[in-house]
């Protein structure tokens, strides 16, 4: 399991100059998640929407379990959060028929309930619409071209996956590949698909990165989707809307997240995103076999409501919503070259 991968992806606005620290504190990094629906307010399951400091999301599930006495099962969230850092996010425990609990109870130090309700159905993993993050910079080397990088990115960014899908030094995508190639078992359900999932991303950053490295205008072939919709449209070169809509930033391109079934994608662009792929074939091959669905992505991550607040002569606060599924850190790359305070360079 020793291949390499490339890790150099292209920017929207060239290499950034300015570099800056990240999560020197727990506080320099906020999370707050926005729950797709509102609990009913009765049901079996109460839900906890509990604020942690530089705790794990799995560890704090667990010790919901533990203090409810009840099996992790009956426990769930709608979405992992980072460690080192300030979230919100909301829990759910099985508790049919329990008398209420003193939720004050399990509080301590780095963990507070802030609320408590109740719902008819267990949280499931992804029910979000999306999260809000605060982001705290410091030691900015020019802060005014973070200022101008900023006004920059309000245009959208390449939507890659993060670093923190491809693991500690990119071990999720080495033991991945291994996996599709048959070098390498696991037996961990939910491991198996984090590792095939990271060769999924893996493919579709590199066709986003190859499209940010020349034209990014739409192709003969080409597939468009809808602002804040998955929803997907071919590109037809007699509408002459496509390209304002691009700019208005109504519609985004699309780039593949490798599957089995026939590609929407035709023409000149499937051409050019094979062409992308190249040398990733057996990739590709295992993929399939896996019985995973081709399926498309945005290839442009737009983060809404962005603020910059200047702290001090070096220190920004940079403030941010994004849709489920997208990475921070993809809006960070194109601002300024950040080291984390936590684990070294992104």
């Amino acid at each position: 399991m020793t291949t390499a991968f490339p890790t150099e992806l292209n920017y929207a606005y060239g290499e950034p100059r300015a570099t800056a620290l990240i999560r020197q504190q727990p506080e320099d990094f906020q999370v707050t998640e926005n729950l797709a629906f509102e609990p009913e307010g009765s049901g079996d399951h109460v839900y906890l929407y509990i604020r942690k400091t530089g705790e794990n999301t799995d560890w704090v599930a667990r010790q919901l379990a533990h203090f409810c006495q009840v099996s992790p099962r009956e426990v769930g969230y709608a979405g992992k959060k980072d460690r080192h850092a300030v979230t919100e996010q909301w829990f759910s425990v099985h508790l049919p028929g329990r008398a209420p609990l003193t939720w004050s109870l399990f509080e301590r130090e780095t963990i507070q309930v802030l609320k408590a309700t109740k719902h008819g159905r267990k949280l499931r993993l992804g029910s979000l619409t999306g999260n809000r993050f605060a982001i705290r910079l410091r030691n900015v080397t020019d802060v005014d071209d973070v200022m101008r990088r900023c006004e920059l990115v309000r245009q959208g960014v390449p939507n890659y996956f993060g670093e923190q899908r491809f693991g500690h030094h990119g071990g999720n995508l080495t033991k991945g590949a291994a996996l599709i190639k048959g070098e390498y078992k696991e037996r961990q359900k939910h491991k198996k698909g984090m590792y095939i999932s990271a060769v999924r991303s893996f493919l579709f950053n590199q066709v986003v990165s190859a499209r940010y490295a020349g034209e990014v205008g739409p192709m003969a072939g080409d597939v468009l989707m809808h602002q804040g919709s998955q929803s997907c449209f071919a590109y037809d070169a007699e509408d002459h809307t496509i390209g304002e809509r691009l700019a208005n930033l109504d519609i985004h391109l699309t780039a593949p997240m490798w599957g089995r079934g026939r590609s929407i994608c035709t023409d000149q662009a499937f051409d050019w995103e094979t062409a992308q792929l190249a040398g990733y074939e057996e990739l590709q091959t295992g993929l399939e076999k896996l019985g995973l669905n081709q399926e498309r992505r945005a290839l442009r991550l737009l983060p809404q409501n962005l603020s910059v607040v200047q702290e001090a002569d070096d220190q920004l606060l940079l403030s941010f919503d994004l849709s489920v599924g997208s990475f921070a850190t993809s809006v960070l790359r194109e601002i300024c070259q950040v080291e984390n305070a936590q684990r070294g360079e992104f």
